[in-house]
């Protein structure tokens, strides 16, 4: 037998052996009419994930799990996955009311729009670092010196106004990095991932407010709200002990 084949055999085997099959699909409201995002699709191995933007999911699991659906505080049975149709959707509707997703759906739309028209009434400041030094540039072309087209004369020769335009562009990403911290880090959202109540829920949202940065470095949101989790963990535990008296 050829080694290529053998190897294609034994992979088919592996997969077969593992048990490990895709399941996907989409996720409604109660009245089937509309896709619901962020949508927990959890596994009782422990894996999971989250509907994206339309409602849409896909995870891979053994035909040995089985699968449920939370949203809000409000779950679905466990489905065994052995028992599932893989060569289809698996679709799902949960009781919920359109209008309960409201909030988070205007929220998302107003962070960009905002994002955007910040971007839109600024764009001189934001393209200032790029469109300043790039015309700074010596242009040969046609024999002319080629100083470029809109440099800024003034500009140039007053280092004060140079500073002071990098100071404000600078304050202008800070302000965009915080309002999207504001959008992703929400008490709406703790609240319903930790359970924390007032007072509590504040000294969290303070203490564990996470930087731009490390927002990035989250892949899922399914990832992003298992650190929520377990970092609530941990605090409930000092706070006991803080509050106890």
């Amino acid at each position: 037998m050829p080694k290529s084949l053998l190897a294609i055999l034994l992979a088919l085997s592996s997969m077969v052996a593992s048990g490990q099959v895709e399941i996907k699909g989409t996720v409604y409201d109660r009245s089937q009419l509309y896709a619901m995002p962020g949508v927990s699709v959890m596994a009782t191995s422990g894996a999971g994930t989250v509907t994206d933007s339309s409602g849409h999911y896909r995870i891979r699991l053994s035909t040995r799990d089985s699968l449920s659906f939370s949203y809000l505080g409000k779950g679905t049975a466990k489905f065994p996955v052995k028992n599932l149709d893989t060569d289809l959707p698996f679709d799902m509707s949960l009781q919920v009311d359109a209008d309960t997703m409201t909030s988070v759906l205007v929220w998302s739309r107003n962070y960009r729009e905002d994002s955007l028209t910040n971007r839109m009434e600024y764009q001189k400041v934001f393209n200032y670092g790029r469109s300043y030094l790039d015309n700074m540039k010596m242009d040969h072309k046609g024999g002319g010196l080629g100083l470029g087209v809109g440099l800024d004369f003034d500009m140039m020769f007053d280092g004060g106004s140079h500073r002071r335009m990098l100071a404000f562009q600078k304050r202008l990403e800070e302000e965009e990095k915080d309002k999207y911290i504001d959008h992703r880090f929400t008490k709406a959202l703790v609240k319903r991932v930790t359970g924390l109540e007032q007072p509590a829920l504040d000294t969290f949202m303070r203490e564990y407010r996470p930087s731009y940065e490390f927002l990035q470095t989250f892949e899922t949101d399914y990832e992003y709200y298992k650190f929520i989790s377990e970092s609530a963990k941990y605090f409930s535990e000092n706070w006991r002990k803080e509050h106890s008296n």
